[in-house]
């Protein structure tokens, strides 16, 4: 319980609005914290492509997905050195008929930061590519999800942010 011990009774106003704001301020979340995204243009990584795949039905197939990072940034690889990092992860949703395999993620780039050159992290940059194997019954069905990442610049890095992913796949 919060106790307000005020001199007068316009302070003890002030300080409860105060205390208002920011209780309201707390109860509602914001992007950074749910990892959503307000707006795209806050991504520092975006699906490029496919945006449909046809498929033989009912045999494995390998749908490439391909990715591309902002300018200056990097993201961690999906396997970091350190155990403190976040890694990159693709998270999908099964429709009925259609069901993910193994994923395989490209392995990540050697980056030193300038101020620990000797430390080296295990990042993407540019573009890359992952493999999803798919199973698909016949049918149309869209394979969705995002790609949960944790960006940084040479001087920072940002709050973990999810990036969507949308395929639909034909299956024949």
């Amino acid at each position: 319980m919060m106790r307000i011990v005020a001199a007068s009774s316009a302070a003890a106003a002030t300080v409860a609005a105060g205390l208002l704001a920011v209780s309201l301020g707390f109860a509602q979340k914001m992007p950074w914290q749910t990892g959503d995204s307000a707006d795209d243009s806050h991504q520092s990584v975006h699906f490029l492509y496919p945006e449909q795949v046809t498929v033989t039905a009912k045999k494995e197939s390998v749908v490439d997905l391909h990715f591309k990072i902002n300018p200056g940034m990097h993201i961690n690889s999906h396997e970091p050195r350190e155990k403190s990092f976040i890694p990159t992860q693709l998270m999908v949703i099964e429709p009925p008929g259609l069901t993910i395999g193994p994923v395989e993620f490209p392995a990540g780039t050697d980056y030193a930061l300038a101020a620990m050159p000797n430390d080296k992290l295990s990042v993407y940059t540019g573009e890359f590519v992952i493999h999803a194997h798919i199973h698909a019954a016949a049918g149309e069905h869209l394979l969705e999800g995002v790609l949960r990442y944790q960006a940084c610049d040479t001087n920072s890095c940002y709050p973990p942010r999810k990036a969507p992913v949308a395929v639909d796949v034909i299956a024949k």
